[in-house]
C-alpha cells in the first residue's frame, strides 16, 4: 500500500537526524563542525538518491523502480504508481482510438479529418479508394491540393458547410461523390460519399416516368383526336370508320400490352417464391416459340434454325422463362434485316444449359449494349416504334435471368450481326445427374 509523506513526518526525520549530531557535537566540543559535517553527509545522501531516480526514469528500462531509503523510498513508489496509473490511461487512450478506427473503417463512407488549414490528419481506408489519396505520404498536406476542382475549392474555402458538396470525379472511373463536412473541436470531419448509383437510379426514375408518358401519349391523342370528331349528327362515313376504328383498336391494344409488361415487370421485380418453381418442358416451349416466330416472319423472310436437346429441361416459373426465350427471338425477328439469318440454339455446354440467339442483322455500336436492358431504352428509336416494341422486352429478360441464377450475355459486331445468350447452371438442370 503507498504510504503518503507529510510534513510532521519529514520535520521528525530532520530533529531524529540533526539532535543527536549536536549532542555528539556538544560532548566533543564541536557541535556546529559536526553539524555541518552531517549536512553535507546528508545532502550527498540526497543527490545520490537523485542520481538513482534520474538514471531510473532516463536510462533504465524497468519498470520498477530501485530500492529507496527514507523519505525517497516514497518518493520511488509514488513515481511508479504515477507512471501505472499513466500507462493504464495511455492503454485506455489506445484502446479508445483503436476503436475509433475500428470504427471508422467499417463505415461505408470515406472519413478525413482535417485542421482548419485543410491538412490531413488521419483517414480512413476507404478516403484512399475514393479520393485516390495515399498514406502516410499524405499526412499533413492539403486536401485542397490533393482534390483538384475549382468547386471543391470554393466549398472549403467558403466555409458554410449546411449544404453537401456534389462532385462529379473520374479518379478511377466516372463517379458522382458527395462531400459533407462536419466541425468539431477545432478541426473538420469530411464523410465522402459514392452517390454515382443513387443518381443513376434518379435519372433512371426520371427516364422511365418521362418514357411512360411519351408512350401513352401517342396512342391516346390518336383516339382522342378520331373520338373527337364524332358526335351524334356528324357520323364520319361508313370507310373512314372503318379506318378509325381499325386504328383506335390497335393503340387500345398498344397500350394494353405496354401496361401489362409494366405490371409484369412489377410483378418479377418482386420477391420471388422458388416453392413455386417446378420442371420446365423448354423443347416444347422452343416449338411454340417457333411457331409463333414463324408467324411473325412472313413478311421479313429470315431463314430460322432451331437446334435444340429434347431432352434438355430446367427448374424455374414457366411463364417467367417463356418470357425470357420469347423476348430473344422475337427481338431477332423483328430487328433482323428482311431475309436474314436467325439460329437459336439451346443446348448443355460447360455442364451448364445454354440458350442463344444468333442474327446477322446490322448489329449494336458498343456504347449501347451495357444500357439495353435499361426500361425503354432504344438504340433506334424510330425503327422500334415502327415494329411495335415497348423498350421492355430486355428489362424483363434481365430481370427473369437474374431470379433464375443467370444473366444476359450480349456480343454485336456492327455490320455483322448480334449474340444474345444466357446459361442455366447445372443446379437447374432437372434431371441433370442423369444427363
Amino acid at each position: 500500500m503507498y504510504r503518503v509523506i507529510n510534513k510532521q513526518a519529514l520535520v521528525k526525520r530532520l530533529f531524529l537526524y540533526f539532535i543527536p549530531l549536536a549532542l555528539v557535537g556538544v560532548l566533543i566540543g564541536a557541535p556546529f563542525i559536526l553539524l555541518f559535517l552531517g549536512a553535507i553527509a546528508l545532502l550527498l545522501w540526497h543527490y545520490h538518491q537523485l542520481y538513482r531516480l534520474s538514471d531510473w526514469l532516463l536510462n533504465q528500462r524497468s519498470f520498477n523502480p530501485p530500492e529507496g531509503e527514507g523519505a525517497w523510498e516514497q518518493i520511488f513508489e509514488g513515481i511508479y504508481h504515477l507512471q501505472h496509473r499513466n500507462r493504464k490511461k495511455r492503454n485506455e487512450l489506445a484502446e479508445l482510438i483503436r476503436r475509433f478506427r475500428e470504427g471508422a473503417e467499417a463505415v461505408p463512407d470515406a472519413v478525413v479529418v482535417l485542421q482548419t488549414d485543410l491538412s490531413i490528419i488521419w483517414c480512413n481506408q476507404l478516403a484512399l479508394k475514393v479520393l485516390g489519396l495515399q498514406w502516410p505520404t499524405d499526412h499533413g498536406q492539403r486536401l485542397d491540393n490533393l482534390v483538384r476542382d475549382p468547386k471543391f475549392a470554393k466549398y472549403m474555402n467558403k466555409q458554410k458547410f449546411d449544404e453537401p458538396l456534389e462532385l462529379e470525379v473520374s479518379h478511377n472511373q466516372e463517379q458522382t461523390l458527395e462531400f459533407r463536412v462536419m466541425p468539431y473541436a477545432g478541426q473538420l470531419m469530411m464523410v465522402v460519399r459514392d452517390i454515382s448509383r443513387l443518381k443513376q437510379l434518379e435519372q433512371m426514375r426520371k427516364d422511365f416516368v418521362a418514357n411512360v408518358s411519351h408512350e401513352l401519349r401517342t396512342p391516346l391523342t390518336v383516339v382522342t383526336g378520331y373520338l373527337e370528331m364524332m358526335d351524334e349528327e356528324n357520323l364520319p362515313p361508313p370507310s373512314m370508320w372503318a379506318k378509325a376504328h381499325q386504328t383506335m383498336i390497335e393503340q387500345c391494344h398498344r397500350m394494353d400490352s405496354l401496361v401489362n409488361q409494366l405490371l409484369s415487370l412489377s410483378r418479377i421485380e418482386g420477391a420471388r417464391k422458388y416453392d413455386n418453381d417446378k420442371p420446365v418442358r423448354v423443347p416444347d416451349m422452343l416449338a411454340l416459340i417457333a411457331t409463333e416466330a414463324n408467324s411473325l416472319n412472313k413478311e421479313k423472310g429470315h431463314e430460322i434454325s432451331f437446334d435444340v436437346d429434347p431432352e434438355l429441361d430446367i427448374v424455374g416459373a414457366p411463364d417467367e422463362l417463356r418470357s425470357a426465350f420469347s423476348n430473344l427471338v422475337f427481338n431477332a425477328v423483328h430487328y433482323t434485316k428482311p431475309n436474314g439469318n436467325i439460329h437459336v440454339q439451346w443446348q448443355i455446354k460447360d455442364d451448364q444449359a445454354h440458350f442463344s440467339v444468333t442474327d446477322n442483322g446490322d448489329g449494336i455500336a458498343p456504347e449501347h449494349i451495357n444500357r439495353l436492358t435499361e426500361r425503354f431504352y432504344r438504340v433506334d428509336k424510330a425503327r422500334s416504334r415502327k415494329t411495335g416494341g415497348s423498350g421492355l422486352g430486355l428489362a424483363i429478360t434481365k430481370h427473369v435471368l437474374t431470379r433464375h441464377d443467370s444473366h444476359l450475355n450480349i456480343s454485336s459486331e456492327v455490320g455483322k450481326g448480334s449474340c444474345f445468350s444466357f446459361a442455366f447452371p447445372k443446379t437447374r438442370i432437372a434431371d441433370y445427374d442423369n444427363k
